[in-house]
C-alpha cells in the first residue's frame, strides 16, 4: 500500500513523495512571455511537491490565449526559466514544463500582427479569455491547413528541447481542457476532412505525432502526457464516444512507455461526475504497455480521496491545485493533516507577489 509520502520514480525522475502541483495559469509573467524573477520564489517555495507541473507555456507566439503568461521558444524565455528551475533545484524539488498551444481559445490581439487564432476547425469557441482589456470573448479562428501540421509538431519539439536547455527534469504535453491537440482529439470540434479528421485514427494523428518528435527529442523517460477525456471547459463539448476515443488514444500512445499520463477527472476545477466514464480502464490500458509508467490523478482531490486512490492502486500520484496556491507548505499540512489556508480569488490571475508569493507556511 503506496503512502502520499513514499518516493516514486517517474521515468528519470526521482520524486521524494507521491503528491503533484499542477499546473497553475497565474498570468505574471514579464514582456515577451518571460518568467519573472518572483515566479522563481513562487515556485521554489512549493518544492516540496514531488513533482512540480510549470503553468502552462506556450510553445510559440502564436500559441499563446491569454495575457502575460509564459513562452518556451527564444533564449530570453529560457533564460527566464532557468532561474525557476535553479531556485526550484535548490531545495529538492523537481518540475516539469507544460507544453501548451491554446489553438482557437485565443484572442487577436495577442497573436502576432493581429493574426486569426489556428485550430482543428474554423468554428469559434463560446468562451472567454484574459486580455489587456480584462475578460473578452474568444475570436474566429482559422482551420490549419494539412501542410501547416508538420509545423506545429516541430514547434512542440523545438520547444521540448529548449524546456531541458533552461533546466526541466522533463515535460507535459498539453492535451487537455479544449486547448489545440484537445480540438484535434473530440469530433464535437474538430470537423476536419483530410487526414487528420473524420475517424478516431485520424483524429488522434496530431497529437501522437507530437508525442513522436518530444520523446524523439529528449526521451520518453522525461515526457508525460496531460488529458481530460471529459472536461467541458473552453467550449469542449463531450466527444460522440469519449471512452472509445480515449481508450485508443491511450493504446497508441502504449509503444512510447512515457514517463506519466496526467487524468483530469471530471470537470476541470469542477464536478468530478460531469460525464459518465471509466477512468481505471485508461489506467489498465496505460499499464498494460508501461508497467512503470507513472498515473497521476487530478481534480478536486481532499488528503482523504488522494489516499484512497493510492490505497487502491488507482494512482501512482495525486495532482493537487488549487490547494497550492494559498499553501505553499501542502506537503506538510497534508502529512499532518493541517488545516488548508483559503485562497484569495481576486489575485489569481496577474498582478504581483499579493496572493502569489505571500501566503505563509504553517508557523
Amino acid at each position: 500500500m503506496s503512502s502520499l509520502f513514499d518516493p516514486i520514480r517517474i521515468g528519470a525522475i526521482s520524486a521524494a513523495n507521491r503528491i503533484a502541483m499542477a499546473p497553475l495559469t497565474r498570468n505574471r509573467a514579464d514582456a515577451g512571455q518571460v518568467p519573472s524573477a518572483l515566479a522563481a520564489q513562487y515556485y521554489a517555495q512549493r518544492a516540496d511537491a514531488g513533482l512540480i507541473v510549470s503553468e502552462a507555456t506556450q510553445v510559440s507566439a502564436v500559441g499563446q490565449g491569454y495575457l502575460d503568461t509564459p513562452g518556451i521558444f527564444n533564449a530570453a524565455q529560457v533564460a527566464g526559466w532557468r532561474r525557476v528551475t535553479d531556485a526550484v533545484h535548490a531545495k529538492g524539488g523537481k518540475i516539469v514544463c507544460q507544453l501548451w498551444h491554446v489553438g482557437r481559445i485565443s484572442h487577436v490581439s495577442l497573436q502576432p500582427n493581429g493574426g486569426a487564432p489556428v485550430s482543428s476547425t474554423a468554428r469559434r469557441a463560446n468562451a472567454k479569455t484574459y486580455t489587456a482589456k480584462g475578460f473578452e470573448e474568444v475570436s474566429t479562428p482559422r482551420a490549419l491547413r494539412t501542410e501547416e501540421l508538420p509545423g506545429i509538431v516541430a514547434e512542440y519539439r523545438h520547444a521540448a528541447r529548449l524546456a531541458i536547455d533552461a533546466g526541466f527534469d522533463g515535460v507535459e504535453i498539453h492535451a487537455a481542457n479544449g486547448y489545440l491537440l484537445d480540438q484535434f482529439l473530440r469530433d464535437s470540434i474538430n470537423d476536419r476532412t483530410d487526414a487528420y479528421g473524420g475517424t478516431r485514427e485520424n483524429r488522434v494523428r496530431l497529437p501522437v505525432e507530437v508525442v513522436a518528435a518530444v520523446v524523439a527529442e529528449i526521451g520518453a523517460d522525461r515526457t508525460g502526457i496531460r488529458i481530460s477525456p471529459v472536461t467541458p471547459s473552453n467550449d469542449a463539448a463531450q466527444d460522440s464516444n469519449a471512452q472509445g476515443l480515449f481508450e485508443y488514444f491511450i493504446e497508441r500512445l502504449a509503444p512510447f512507455r512515457l514517463a506519466f499520463v496526467h487524468v483530469v477527472e471530471g470537470e476541470t476545477g469542477g464536478a468530478r461526475d460531469v460525464a459518465p466514464f471509466d477512468y481505471e480502464s485508461l489506467r489498465r490500458g496505460f499499464k498494460e504497455g508501461n508497467p512503470q509508467g507513472a498515473w497521476i490523478v487530478n481534480n478536486s482531490y481532499t488528503r482523504n480521496l488522494a489516499v484512497e486512490a493510492l490505497a487502491q492502486g488507482r494512482a501512482d500520484l495525486v495532482a493537487f491545485g488549487r490547494p497550492f496556491i494559498s499553501n505553499p507548505d501542502l506537503v506538510e499540512r497534508l502529512r499532518v493533516d493541517a488545516p488548508l489556508a483559503p485562497m484569495n480569488p481576486a489575485t489569481l490571475y496577474g498582478g504581483g507577489a499579493t496572493g502569489y508569493t505571500d501566503y505563509p507556511r504553517m508557523h
